[in-house]
């Protein structure tokens, strides 16, 4: 396996067989380090740049967790356009997503051209091999983000995905009591689920499925079990599409099997203090474990003990007939109404107020408890699912909405809708061809 190499104050870990000859115990090199990985030199630059400063892991350290654990994290990558989400500035600061491959690439990076349904295109970096993961992190990737396409179909995605989204104030033992119905029902239809931390507060569950099937029966199909989730376990879990309605419940996303979305795949490290990672769990342990406890520091001494437990996911591959069939069953999803307003914009059900609009999410939360000091009487009637953060995906980059929802207040004590504390412009700028700019 050859010599070790150390985390700075901390453990030592076993070096990945595939880095070549880089001297683990000397400080990084100012000018980057060059490693030999599956025949290919990959230079990795600003070697010794910090990345997360709690647990003090530097650049090269992300680079070598994923070599660590890379035949796991090609499991889910490997041969699927990526978007890169690129963090240069550091985890503190928001990511900005890139979909276009670089120019300069190297030849074990492979690329792939996707059309979307609003007419653009973009041609997306194509990993297969180890180095194209050290490659990725070196751009200033810390997650891996995928779409559910192989690069050689891209019409038909071989992957249905299950996002279970907990609300503010839901805690572990709701989202895994959710798991375990969504395992029930994808038993009922004869698929199988592979359980994985999403690496921050929720659970993914992964379903390989072939390659039979567009993008609209998928995201039918991801509907059709988040409502009959819903209709076995009310008030745990929820279908609804719009925030403000589904309550302290586990949201079953099933846009994220849409044409242009993405989520970070197994053994993604996400943008939290701590390192934490997304990891492929076994059924009996989800009841157990905890998302906290899987770190870069802590998985790959598990990856090298049990190996990867979703190794044999590929050859579990199912139909969508099963949940096809359900969605005839059940009818047509039913639509929240979208008239009312003058310009046309969904009227929501609830008594809504919007509070601002930021760039970055520590604007939101000051700007949200701004408004609450305003109006006390209101915050202190509020449920933690009632305090609405949003991130909005804009042109390259996340920008926030913060809302509140009044439902738990009085109607004489509810505050009005007033000017926004701030008002974040994503778009202010921005040029579109065919959009005219006077």
């Amino acid at each position: 396996m050859g010599g070790p190499f150390v985390v700075p104050g901390r453990r030592v870990w076993s070096r990945h067989p595939l880095v070549g000859s880089v001297d683990e115990m000397s400080p990084a090199k100012p000018t980057g380090e060059i490693l030999e990985i599956d025949g290919h030199e990959v230079r990795i630059s600003s070697p010794t740049k910090v990345v997360f400063p709690e647990p003090g892991l530097t650049k090269l350290d992300v680079v070598r967790y994923y070599l660590a654990v890379s035949s796991g994290a090609l499991r889910g990558a490997a041969g699927r356009p990526m978007v890169l989400k690129r963090f240069v500035k550091g985890i503190d600061q928001e990511a900005f997503f890139q979909k276009r491959v670089p120019e300069n690439r190297p030849d074990f990076v492979e690329s792939a051209t996707l059309h979307y349904a609003r007419g653009t295109s973009a041609e997306e970096a194509v990993i297969r091999d180890a180095a194209g993961l050290a490659w990725i992190v070196n751009l200033g990737c810390l997650d891996l983000n995928p779409h559910p396409v192989r690069a050689e179909d891209l019409d038909h995605p071989d992957e249905l995905r299950i996002d279970l989204d907990p609300m503010p104030g839901v805690d572990w033992q709701q989202i895994v009591d959710v798991a375990f119905v969504v395992r029930d029902v994808l038993d009922d239809v004869g698929l199988v689920g592979w359980p994985k931390t999403s690496g921050s507060r929720g659970l993914h569950i992964l379903v390989r499925i072939a390659p039979e099937w567009d993008f609209r029966q998928v995201r039918l199909a991801a509907e059709t079990l988040a409502r009959e989730v819903e209709n076995r376990a009310p008030g745990l879990a929820t279908a609804r599409w719009w925030k403000e309605e589904r309550g302290e419940s586990v949201f079953v996303d099933f846009n994220q099997n849409a044409k242009d979305r993405t989520v970070a795949s197994a053994y993604s490290i996400r943008p939290l203090p701590d390192a934490r990672v997304s990891t492929p769990m076994e059924w009996d342990e989800v009841r157990s474990r905890r998302p906290e406890e899987f770190t870069v520091l802590t998985v790959p001494d598990r990856f090298a003990e049990i190996g990867d437990p979703h190794d044999g996911i590929d050859d579990a591959v199912g139909t969508l007939d099963g949940l096809l069939r359900l969605a005839d069953e059940l009818g047509p999803a039913e639509k929240p109404p979208r008239a009312g307003t003058a310009d046309g914009r969904r009227q929501s059900t609830m008594p809504l107020i919007e509070v601002a609009r930021t760039q970055t999410k520590p604007q939101a939360v000051a700007a949200l408890e701004q408004w609450k000091v305003q109006h006390p009487s209101a915050a202190a009637q509020l449920h933690p699912a009632d305090e609405l953060v949003d991130g909005m995906r804009g042109s390259s980059s996340l920008w926030y909405r913060v809302r509140v929802n009044l439902q738990h207040v009085p109607e004489p004590e509810r505050p009005p809708q007033e000017e926004l504390l701030a008002d974040y412009d994503p778009w202010a700028g921005k040029v579109w061809p065919g959009r005219p700019t006077g």
